[in-house]
């Protein structure tokens, strides 16, 4: 067979194992033996890789192999660290590609006295690999094997070496080194061809190739290659050169122009006077060959050896082009991909460097900026301090000059008494290193321009340029990091001079342990701060935008040198910004990359060091202990001190788990049946409770059963069970839950386990509808199935055959369950011992008949600070206080593998009738988001805000602070009429008004009655308050109830008028819309309220009853559905017809399945005529028949409309409704900037869209211009979007939501770029197609109603639906199960060029997909699962 060079030395290392290291010239861009080393170290070739393996070297076992693939380039940048002593004393092999053909760099490295090789031919790689490793061991030293890629003898056929052939010669120890080559056949010289009587010969140090090698046989010349370079064996050579040769052309391949000195040269002489007597030659020169076109090869050894024959040969000519690129096309194109990495890294590292030209769009010198025409030289960071010193010292130049002449008066402007004063002014701002005002220096030389007598003024003007004061900055990558005395940093730091640098690290995380870079790179910001005198800051932008903007800000105002560390963590150049996110966010969480800022001009210690994490890494927590700043940081942040604690007793809880267990191994030794082991994997707690149950029988039945999470199961000890059961659940595509893979890594990675004595059963939880298409079916259980072959094939005994629980059983996964446990029980000989009754599990209704309406131990939660977590019950109830308790599961399994609780925290929603907020009350979920949650308010589908992000400490005070702004979160969610949405109407203001409220009406009509909630937030002091705050909630007339009711026997009590003490089965929505807008999805909700108008008066409404979104994959018995037609109601019965649906509802509405809990349900049980007939009994009159309406769209109108007051109102994109600062659109903070402007006694308030959108309303004409401006300066004011993104919408999901599957909010603005450019090729740039995307199929973003619809299925999958109604008022019907990007890309390109070529004029998508047959309509809700199309 043929092999490749890479091919057959990756062969061989491999084969002899160790430490791998591969450089490659970006992350993006592999060398040609990155594909044959799937688990080797990666450095980048730029960033001193010989450094970072040097540092590997220092842990490595003095015995191990270490090899090295890399270029010569690289081998040439790192020749300072090859002198280290480590790599004389250790077995490094360096296998060095030449893929420039510049030989030269092989003889760098001739006085460093390591082995050197050279191989031709991919046979001889083989060959030669070996003998390196035998040097490398025989002599305990590093050898450098060089190869270029060259197609010579590439169709040479020769076998690799075989597994059972050992690479160490065997009894090496005792062979003489010199010896050594000759075990391998490989000689220190080669004669190339067969010539008779030559009286000339060229030693050549470059690649052979078949027309070189022609040229010079026909000049009748000796040619020999150069195999050994070092150790330069002459006698060797001369030893094989026939009598007959005279000269001997010394010939190194090099496009380098030759010079006076060749290394070849003096290799030869060094040593020949000692074997002149060998042989003798009547001329010895030097040459240097470039590069030559096959056809020239004749004419160019001609003119060299006629050089060499003259009687006067001139010394170190070259021979074909020099100074230019000698590369092969996979070179070119490997160099072409290399450039368009650093563009594309450059591209990435905008995220910073835009943000540092905001803050300072005048004065900002980067002076080692990266440009098309610099890459390399100009764009290090070196150069650029080297630049800053230069301009440092012209400066200086300028300064003595302008004192000089200030002192002895020598100017002769039109005013130089006026010039002499800023010259002054000048003197002393530069002096102290204050920033100066362009308009100040352009003013001084414009009078020194009028000074045309003084010689000094000429002088002075010269040097002009440097009158400007500039910010300076230098940008570094991660390996300025290497070495803080080699590559600037420490001269830097040592200067004190007024600089500031931005060091970009861009290793992921999740890779520290693979890479020696993140283990051994030293700690610049430590480093800095222990020296001192220097502002150091450590940020990263997907995680704190704003403390990313105070850290440049501060930087440029500190007096000294600052470093900025700035995180920026991808794979390669090519990831998307969302996979940097998610990096980015595990690295701060675990304290890997801590966000702080250290001022050492802040004389007050305990402001200097603010830390904007909550996590630390070891090193940087021992320098603040070292002046008590830990103690004091903790005492701020709860968070931290819970990390720092459960850091801290990681050891402790260890051995308590181990006393723990053997306590209770002791107890079990009482019970007298055999032991057994159940063990579980799950995520959505069914697995764990049905293994719960299993131990709670098998203790029953006097079994010595013991309980555990997969993970917690050591594999070690997995042989040494005797009887273990395992109960695992389906995650994702057929993936292990996350407390089961680790497990499930390591039993299926083993290679040793015997489980001959140990009896095992699995059961399995799944849903065999799941995944319908048959390439899916796989997925089914794959888990269970998975683990119970590996334990089979290790030898397991079944106690019982593999069960598998299915969710499309009658019974569920419990009919598959209780087969398979009668089994279980039979195998262990206790099936006649009957086991305990099992406990009635608690339900949602136990939980809230037991909560005291609704307080529960909320109260008592809020004071445990050593979770981070609430109480299971209180988690339910919470949610009718507007809060969910979330996790971050970006970093879920992180914090899992270091023993941390996940990162909790929560999400709290504003109950928010009528969706508008005053410009106060908006200023103050703006700051209430920096200071108590993640920075950011998301705007959500049914228009009001929420905060993610809020840690338990800041809960209350989060409550609290909205409240004081006169807002609520009482029934934002839970088992209650929720927030009260209307259309946003910006051009009709009296018609908004009177639905405003009555929205408001509907809202306080319908809003509980339970004190708990003011009880527990609003009562009392809190340290948080501001003054003002309680008087604000204490005095307000509506929202949460504040005092209890007083009843006979003067008692005081909670009492429910409506909801009673279990409230409604499920949660409530109301919905109002004015046609023909239908902003609200009024089809969508439980009601949904038509508003019928006459001469812009509302007059009543058409009522719309029984609209619901949430479903459950492949359970047919879920299913969304639109809101059926009640009739109509007059506008001052409305809340009355909204609360007796929702009282039939309380009564009728099913409480023992949540899934079909909802109203939806209940009308479809009873029928709409029964239950619309029940509704009437309860009022006082029959709803009338519907009125005309006409509905003609469902999305927002962006941009400037005037109402019919003469108001002005903006309508901005905010996408999927995530209010937040970026580089390329400061959002957050430009509505923060137009509420402080409104706030000041204007007219204005701000709208919120159930599109997730935003309104600025009520602006009056005289404030429109600056209005604009703030518009414009923040990008705000940019609706230039596709049609496809400005009717798009998503719910929040990862990382954040508990139920998702899929990502969503993150995802769909990328989904969406990759569907524009083929929009615009088919003119569909500004067709409107209802797009809508979640996580999964509850259906927060009403995704059933959506023309084009994804629901997350699996992370990466999800069901793609089609045909819904333009307007919302018609659901779509899956179209696609499963599918992944790739699939859905492939299918929606070809539909939209379709439509745009066929449809009828006004057709929307949805309407086209129905009409040529694409997809069936779906005509109610529970007709929803009919006519999916086969293929699906």
């Amino acid at each position: 067979m043929t092999f490749s060079q890479p091919e057959a030395i990756a062969h061989i290392a491999n084969l002899v194992g160790g430490t791998v290291y591969v450089t490659q010239p970006a992350k993006s861009v592999e060398s040609s033996f990155t594909s044959y080393f799937p688990n080797a170290n990666i450095l980048i070739d730029a960033n001193d890789a010989y450094f970072a393996i040097q540092t590997g070297l220092e842990t490595n076992s003095i015995d191990e192999f270490t090899t090295v693939t890399t270029s010569g380039s690289t081998i040439f940048k790192n020749l300072p660290f090859l002198s280290s002593n480590i790599f004389s004393n250790r077995k490094v092999v360096s296998h060095v590609e030449l893929d420039s053909f510049d030989f030269s760099i092989v003889a760098s490295l001739r006085d460093l006295n390591y082995p050197v090789i050279i191989s031709q031919t991919p046979k001889e790689a083989q060959t030669y690999s070996v003998l390196a490793y035998n040097l490398a061991t025989k002599l305990n030293t590093s050898v450098f094997h060089f190869f270029a890629p060259s197609s010579f003898k590439t169709d040479e056929k020769f076998k690799l070496l075989e597994l059972t052939n050992s690479v160490i010669l065997k009894d090496l120890e005792n062979i003489e080194i010199e010896n050594v080559y000759g075990e391998l056949n490989v000689p220190f010289f080669e004669i190339i061809n067969s010539v008779n009587n030559a009286k000339d010969s060229i030693l050549y140090l470059g690649q052979l190739n078949k027309e070189l090698i022609d040229a010079i046989t026909k000049e009748n010349t000796l040619l020999i290659s150069i195999k050994v370079y070092q150790p330069f064996e002459l006698s060797s050579l001369l030893s094989i050169i026939p009598s007959s040769v005279e000269t001997l052309t010394l010939l190194e391949q090099s496009t380098s122009s030759s010079n006076s000195f060749s290394p070849l040269l003096l290799d030869f002489f060094q040593s020949y006077s000692k074997y002149q007597s060998l042989k003798n030659f009547t001329k010895v020169v030097a040459a240097n060959l470039g590069f030559v076109s096959n056809d020239k090869f004749d004419s160019t050894i001609s003119n060299l050896l006629t050089n060499s024959r003259s009687n006067n040969p001139i010394q170190h000519l070259s021979f074909g082009k020099v100074n230019t690129e000698l590369t092969t096309k996979s070179y070119k194109q490997k160099y072409d991909e290399h450039i368009k990495s650093i563009n594309n890294a450059h591209s990435k590292e905008q995220a910073y460097l835009k943000l540092l030209n905001q803050i300072n769009p005048e004065n900002l010198t980067i002076l080692n900026e990266i440009d098309s025409e610099n890459i390399g030289l100009e764009s290090n960071p070196e150069f650029g301090y080297g630049s800053f010193l230069f301009n440092q010292e012209k400066q200086q130049e300028l300064i003595n000059l302008v004192y000089n002449s200030i002192q002895e008066n020598l100017f002769q402007s039109i005013d130089n008494a006026n010039l002499i004063d800023l010259l002054t002014k000048w003197l002393v701002l530069v002096r102290e290193g204050i920033k100066i005002d362009k308009s100040l220096t352009n003013e001084i030389i414009s009078l020194l321009n009028t000074d045309e007598q003084s010689s000094s003024t000429r002088d002075i003007l010269k040097l002009s340029q440097y009158f400007y004061v500039d910010s300076n900055w230098l940008i570094g990558s991660d390996s300025w990091a290497y070495d803080l005395g080699s590559s600037g940093v420490h001269n830097l730091i040592s200067s004190g001079k007024n600089i500031n640098m931005l060091i970009i690290d861009s290793e992921p995380y999740n890779e520290k342990s693979k890479t020696i870079n993140g283990l051994r790179k030293k700690d610049i910001g430590l480093y800095a701060m222990n020296y001192g005198g220097v502002y150091v800051a450590s940020v990263a932008i997907y995680s704190s935008y704003t403390q990313v903007l105070q850290a440049f800000i501060e930087a440029e105002k500190f007096n000294g040198p600052s470093i900025i560390l700035a995180y920026l963590p991808y794979k390669t150049e090519l990831d998307s910004a969302l996979s940097i996110l998610q990096e980015t966010k595990r690295a701060v969480d675990t304290g890997y990359w801590p966000l702080y800022r250290y001022d050492p001009s802040i004389e007050d210690e305990t402001q200097s060091f603010k830390l904007d994490s909550s996590n630390l890494r070891k090193q940087l927590q021992d320098f603040l202990d070292r002046d008590n700043k830990l103690t004091l940081l903790a005492a701020k942040d709860p968070s931290l001190s819970r990390n720092l604690i459960a850091s801290a007793n990681s050891e402790i809880r260890n051995k308590q788990k181990k006393i723990a267990d053997e306590s209770f191994a002791q107890l079990l030794q009482g019970l007298s049946g055999p032991p057994l082991t159940v063990t579980f994997a799950s995520d959505g707690g069914n697995a764990e409770a049905l293994a719960k149950k299993v131990n709670r029988q098998a203790l029953g039945r006097g079994l010595k059963s013991i309980i555990l999470a997969m993970d917690d199961l050591s594999i070690e000890d997995l042989s040494t069970e005797t009887n273990i059961v395992f109960i695992t659940s389906t995650s994702g595509q057929g993936e292990f839950p996350t407390n089961g893979k680790q497990f499930w890594d390591g039993i299926k990675n083993s290679t040793d386990l015997d489980l001959a004595s140990v009896k095992y059963s699995v059961f399995g939880l799944g849903d065999s509808q799941y995944w319908p298409r048959k390439e899916d079916k796989h997925y089914y259980n794959k888990p269970a199935k998975d683990l119970d072959s590996k334990l089979k094939l290790y030898g397991g005994i079944e106690l019982a055959e593999i069960g598998l629980g299915d969710d499309q059983d009658a019974d569920g996964f419990n009919t598959g369950f209780n087969e398979w446990i009668s089994k279980i029980w039979i195998a262990l000989g206790v099936d006649n011992i009957e086991g305990i009754e099992e406990p009635k599990p608690i339900t949602n209704e136990d939980m809230k008949i037991g909560s005291n309406f609704l307080r529960g131990t909320i109260a008592e939660g809020l004071q445990d600070q050593s979770t981070g977590a609430i109480s299971a019950v209180d988690q339910q109830l919470t949610k009718f206080h507007g809060i969910y308790m979330q996790d971050d599961r970006d970093i879920r399994d992180e914090r899992k593998s270091q023993g941390l609780e996940p990162a909790y925290a929560f999400m709290v929603r504003l109950r928010l009738p009528g969706g508008k907020a005053t410009p106060a009350q908006y200023l103050k979920m703006d700051e209430l988001s920096d200071e108590r949650g993640n920075g950011t308010i998301k705007l959500t589908t049914r228009a009001t805000f929420q905060l993610h992000g809020v840690v338990k400490h800041d809960l209350k005070p989060a409550i609290r602070g909205m409240n004081s702004a006169l807002l609520d979160t009482l029934a934002a969610c839970g088992d209650v009429n929720r927030n009260v949405m209307i259309s946003a109407l910006p051009n009709n203001a009296k018609v908004h008004s009177q639905i405003s409220k009555i929205g408001t009406l509907i809202s306080e009509h319908l809003l509980p009655q339970t004190t708990a909630y003011h009880e527990i937030w609003l009562e009392g002091e809190d340290e948080g308050d501001k003054p003002g705050d309680r008087e604000a909630w204490e005095t307000r007339k509506v929202g949460p109830k504040k005092k209890k009711t007083l009843v006979s026997g003067n008692a005081l009590v909670d009492y429910e008028p409506l909801y009673g003490p279990t409230y409604l089965p499920r949660k409530f929505k109301i919905v109002i819309t004015v046609p023909p807008y239908n902003d609200v999805d009024v089809y969508a909700h439980d009601i949904g309220l038509i508003a019928i108008v006459e001469d812009n008066e509302v007059i009543g409404f058409n009522l719309l009853a029984g609209g619901g979104m949430g479903s459950t994959h492949n359970n047919k018995k879920t299913y969304p559905r639109t809101g059926s037609m009640f009739g109509y109601v007059p506008k001052d019965k409305v809340h009355i017809a909204c609360e007796k649906i929702m009282l039939v509802q309380r009564d009728f509405g099913d409480r023992t399945n949540r899934k079909h809990a909802r109203l939806k349900y209940t009308i479809d049980d009873l029928g709409v005529e029964v239950f619309k007939q029940k509704v009437e009994d309860l009022l006082d009159f029959k709803f009338e028949e519907a009125k005309e309406f006409e509905i003609k769209s469902n999305v927002d109108y962006f941009g400037w409309t005037k109402d019919e007051l003469g108001y002005n109102h903006f309508t901005a994109f905010i996408e999927n409704g995530r209010i937040e600062d970026t580089v390329e659109l400061p959002q957050k903070t430009g509505l923060k900037k137009i509420a402080q402007y409104l706030n000041g006694g204007r007219s204005g308030e701000f709208r919120l869209t159930g599109n997730q959108h935003l309104l600025i309303s009520n602006i009056e004409d005289n404030d429109l211009d600056e209005i604009k401006s703030l518009l414009s300066q923040y990008k705000l004011s940019n609706t230039d979007f596709s049609s496809l993104r400005l009717s798009s919408a998503a719910c929040v999901a990862f990382p954040t939501c508990g139920l998702a599957m899929a990502e969503s909010e993150r995802y769909l603005p990328e989904l969406i770029s990759k569907l524009e450019t083929s929009l615009e090729e088919y003119g569909l740039r500004h067709d409107s197609v209802v797009m809508r995307m979640t996580g999964c199929p509850n259906g927060c973003a009403r995704p059933w109603l959506a023309e084009v619809a994804l629901v997350g299925k699996a992370y990466g999958a999800y069901n793609l639906l089609l045909g819904g109604g333009h307007h919302g008022q018609r659901l779509n019907k899956i179209y696609r199960y499963s599918i992944k990007e790739d699939e859905i890309l492939d299918i929606l390109k070809p539909l939209f060029k379709r439509w745009s070529l066929e449809r009828y004029d006004g057709e929307h998508f949805g309407d086209f997909c129905i009409r040529v047959g694409v997809i069936k309509p779906t005509t109610e809700g529970k007709y929803f699962h009919d006519d999916i199309p086969e293929d699906a």
